[in-house]
């Protein structure tokens, strides 16, 4: 198990896979971006089997401006019939993509968990 800290949170890292998205958003867009984040796209992720947590980031400096990690059970989780139904595109969505650019999105497999006292 790895434990990603900060001064608001530990993060456990219990499964096997990371899903990272990072973006920018275009300034007059951003609000409603939020919006549908926190109100449809976060919450359809988070109740999905396998998701084990998620996490949102704004960058203090640097770009993209926006980083959403999740740990997933294993990364065969994005390959599930559950998955696949909220990976369609909601009309909010196809609203909403066209606002964002510097999209990257990767899917990550843990090779060597570890932790602080471990690896100092």
């Amino acid at each position: 198990m790895t434990d990603l800290s900060s001064a608001h949170r530990t993060y456990s890292l219990q499964g096997s896979g990371l899903l990272l998205a990072s973006m920018d958003v275009a300034p007059e867009c951003e609000e409603e971006f939020n919006k549908w984040y926190w109100e449809e796209h976060f919450p359809e992720r988070m109740a999905c089997p396998g998701f084990q947590w998620g996490a949102r980031f704004q960058a203090v400096e640097g770009s993209p401006r926006y980083l959403a990690l999740y740990v997933l059970d294993d990364p065969q989780v994005l390959e599930t019939p559950e998955y696949r139904k909220i990976a369609s595109p909601s009309p909010w969505t196809r609203r909403i993509l066209p606002e964002t650019s510097n999209l990257t999105r990767a899917v990550y497999r843990t090779i060597s968990p570890s932790n602080k006292q471990q690896n100092p």
